[in-house]
């Protein structure tokens, strides 16, 4: 299981998601699969999608939006092929609004406001 000091993550909103997850005991790995959705014709892998948190305990991949609607877009088709392809696969989007209501449940502030 990693931690929030330990782990390298691509931008502050997932650092301070895994921090909560931390202090809530939630057992947490930080993009530990990448999920191919598309090949070439040659069989090599030319589109994959890597959720951001994978939590063991509850067999869920959480993929974090709070950027630029054009990701959210994109993030979202992955998620309705990444759904086709692997229906057992139990993932979900935390959206924009759903990182600021988790951030103001905990009178926490938004990555790069402190």
């Amino acid at each position: 299981m990693e931690d929030a000091t330990s782990a390298r993550f691509a931008h502050e909103s997932e650092a301070e998601f895994a921090r909560i997850l931390d202090f809530y005991g939630i057992r947490w790995e930080y993009e530990p699969r990448s999920f191919p959705l598309e090949w070439a014709e040659d069989g090599r892998v030319i589109e994959s999608f890597s959720p951001d948190f994978y939590l063991p305990d509850f067999d869920l991949y959480i993929e974090l939006t709070t950027l630029k609607q054009s990701l959210v877009t994109r993030k979202n088709r992955k998620l309705r092929r990444l759904r086709e392809l692997y229906p057992g696969v139990r993932a979900k989007i935390f959206y924009g609004r759903d990182y600021r209501s988790l951030l103001a449940k905990y009178d926490l502030q938004p990555a790069g406001r402190r």
